[in-house]
């Protein structure tokens, strides 16, 4: 026992520098075991290690860690709050933990090597033995010089990383002390506290709108223009839309179109058809922009696109996946312009029974340009110009809808916070955008194309499997768990629910959603739900869509802004035009790539959206509000303002009338001595106390 603890002691020194050579002098010097009797038995530790081939004999009487051995593993590193870290590694079910000390030089999202063991018996830990892969070098933090001294530090997000980088005089890169920069991380040697860097672009003064928004992007690198060649290469376009090529398409200019969207879009990228024919039954086109048509794989057009995979949507921008001459003009389905569009066509009875589809390329001509707020008010009032066909098209999609909720569709319908900005970007008010009949219109009929799209590609007309490769939108079943979890949670309000199988559950959720409506408690079971539930991937393995109720399901309606629904529109067509199905291994790849940038996107629009909720909260410091409590944790709870949805941290330490202790089972704090209790979903009032532009993060304060 003895030998095996001064084992685990050389083992922890080794692997602090695990490159380098030791002599047996040198391993009990570290280890602090240096008289005689001690230095003996740390030889025969050695011995013993060197049997167990943890450590190997470089040369004569000196030793190196063997990095070859068992118990050593790969995987992601991701930090927590306090430093300490958490190791996933492919194929096990728990990760790892990696206390603060043994993280050696790893950073937030690198891929590690660790060794694990049995700390004092308990469940495994394992320390970091080198890093194999940085996630990433750059970064964004303040810049800080020490008075009198030639260098300074960048003091970074602590979530990104965990230490300062040190910069000397020569890497100052034109910063003064206080800015906001992006720093890119140099070299790390072994033995040194802190990493060493080069300041490679100042962003601004912390605080400042411009230099907030442009370190959201810049955290996770996404870029906020495009390179010139990939302008100019974009300008190059033709444009026209010549007699040649209508020739090879279905010319449906001449029926009526119109596209339904936001009031602020630009970009169009669907548009609806609607005409009654002969037999009574509606052909309905589902007409999505012909990105395709345009921007062709091998140019640098579609690597930039590529590279995006997605247009992000910042509180007071767009930082599109396309340059703008083709988000907002080429591409754009705007009125009383002949465009080129990839349709869906369905033949639908009055049932919204598809009797026959078509799928292919056309040439449209959107006779007008609805905002949801414009159709909503076709839909309510059942006046104004298009009232009949807006009318139809509402009726048959909520036929669609309540088959889809029917057959197992979750109906999660979030209000979604938005801002109204002024001519400087400052947030004067805020208000949410709720989903309405319009938007249901839209959204029915743009699911029905992403699934005939993707069930046509995959399914012969007998309904076999053709195997053909293709990029599904994927949905996972939820973690049977987490729904054990809510289900405990969610009874203590009272409701119910049933996990016996998958109908059950989704029938039990969809009972949950309408029963909490209105209630106080609403935010955040549906924020839990949601939790509970697993995130949608792109692959190419048709594991159904669990949300939506789908056995197969791909993008297709918007290939302006996701790069996945290019994929889509360039497969199809390959498909129609009778080609083999391409090898997966490539366009797995591509898969895995759209999601994570699609995973940084949402990252940063929710970062925007913090900035801009604790900009408006400024101008309420010391204003007292009714508040809800949004999450738990060890050390405070979040509550969120229902009007606004601003959310804001109340500290543990800060609550002077008891000491807290944290229940993780039951989402809640509990008083040792008075027994006062907050729990997810209480009321509270709470104060304003301190609005922090630069974390993007509120403090309140409880107000009895």
């Amino acid at each position: 026992m003895k030998l095996m603890e001064i084992g685990r002691l050389i083992l922890r020194f080794m692997n602090e520098n695990p490159s380098k050579i030791y002599n047996y002098k040198q391993i009990a010097d570290g280890i602090d075991h240096k008289n005689p009797r001690q230095r003996e038995l740390v030889i025969q530790a050695l011995h013993k290690l060197q049997g167990s081939e943890k450590i190997k004999e470089a040369e004569k009487g000196k030793y190196i860690v063997n990095l070859n051995i068992a118990g050593t593993l790969t995987g992601v590193i991701d930090f927590n709050q306090t430093g300490n870290a958490y190791v996933n590694v492919e194929g096990l079910e728990d990760d790892i933990f990696i206390h603060s000390k043994n993280v050696k030089d790893a950073l937030q999202g690198d891929k590690v090597l660790i060794i694990t063991y049995h700390y004092k018996g308990k469940k495994l830990e394992g320390s970091v033995l080198e890093v194999l892969e940085r996630a990433r070098t750059e970064f964004v933090g303040t810049f800080q010089v020490i008075n009198h001294k030639d260098f300074g530090f960048v003091v970074c997000d602590k979530k990104s990383i965990n230490t300062d980088i040190f910069i000397p005089k020569t890497k100052f890169g034109g910063a003064e002390n206080g800015d906001k920069v992006i720093v890119k991380m140099t070299e790390w040697k072994p033995g040194d506290k802190n990493p060493e860097g080069e300041i490679i672009q100042v962003l601004g003064a912390p605080g400042e709108h411009e230099t907030e928004i442009h370190s959201i992007l810049a955290e996770y690198g996404l870029p906020y223009e495009f390179p010139n060649e990939v302008e100019r290469d974009a300008d190059k376009i033709d444009r026209s839309i010549t007699d040649e090529e209508v020739a090879k398409r279905w010319d449906m200019r001449g029926i009526c179109t119109f596209t339904i969207d936001p009031k602020d879009a630009k970009d169009f990228d669907d548009a609806l058809s609607i005409r009654k024919l002969e037999n009574g039954n509606w052909e309905i086109g589902v007409h999505i922009a012909d990105v395709s048509h345009y921007v062709v794989p091998g140019t640098i057009l579609d690597d930039e696109a590529y590279q995006r995979a997605t247009s992000v949507y910042l509180v007071d921008r767009v930082v599109p996946m396309l340059p703008e001459v083709l988000s907002n003009d080429v591409c754009s389905l705007r009125p009383n312009e002949d465009k080129y569009t990839f349709s869906a066509v369905f033949e639908l009875n009055d049932n919204a029974e598809i009797q026959k589809q078509w799928f292919g390329r056309t040439v449209i001509h959107s006779d007008r340009r609805f905002t949801y707020e414009e159709a909503q008010e076709r839909i309510e009032t059942k006046q104004g110009d298009l009232a009949e066909e807006i009318l139809v098209l509402d009726r048959l999609a909520k036929i669609m809808r309540a088959e889809r909720i029917r057959k197992g569709a979750i109906t999660f319908d979030r209000s979604e916070v938005r801002f109204n900005l002024d001519e400087n970007n400052e947030p004067v008010g805020v208000y949410f955008k709720i989903s309405k009949d319009s938007n249901h219109l839209i959204e029915e009929f743009m699911l029905l194309a992403n699934r005939k799209v993707s069930e046509f590609v995959s399914l012969t007309r007998k309904g076999e499997i053709t195997n053909n490769t293709f990029i599904y939108r994927v949905h996972d079943d939820p973690d049977p768990a987490k729904l054990e979890a809510l289900r405990d949670f969610v009874s203590t309000f009272g409701y119910k629910m049933n996990l016996a199988n998958t109908k059950k559950v989704a029938e039990s959720l969809n009972k949950l959603l309408h029963d909490v409506k209105g209630k106080g408690e609403e935010n955040m079971i549906e924020t839990l739900a949601m939790r509970s539930m697993s995130k949608a991937i792109y692959s190419t393995e048709p594991i159904g869509h669990y949300g939506l109720g789908f056995e197969y399901y791909s993008h297709f309606t918007s290939p302006i802004r996701r790069y996945p629904d290019l994929l889509a529109h360039r497969l199809l067509q390959h498909y129609l035009d009778g080609g083999k199905s391409p090898s997966k291994h490539e366009l797995e790849e591509k898969a895995k790539h759209c999601s994570s940038m699609e995973r940084l996107a949402a990252d940063a629009e929710r970062d925007s959206i913090k900035f801009m909720q604790v900009k408006f909260m400024e101008k309420h410091i010391g204003e007292v509000f009714t508040g809800v409590i949004s999450g738990v944790a060890e050390f405070g709870f979040w509550v969120e303002i229902p009007e606004n949805g601003a959310e804001g941290l109340i500290k543990l330490r800060d609550l002077v009338d008891d000491s807290y202790i944290y229940d993780a089972k039951t989402h809640a704090v509990y008083g040792s001595r008075t027994g006062n209790k907050y729990q997810l979903g209480d009321q509270v009032q709470i104060k304003v106390v301190k609005a922090n532009l630069i974390q993007k993060q509120l403090d309140f304060k409880i107000v009895d």
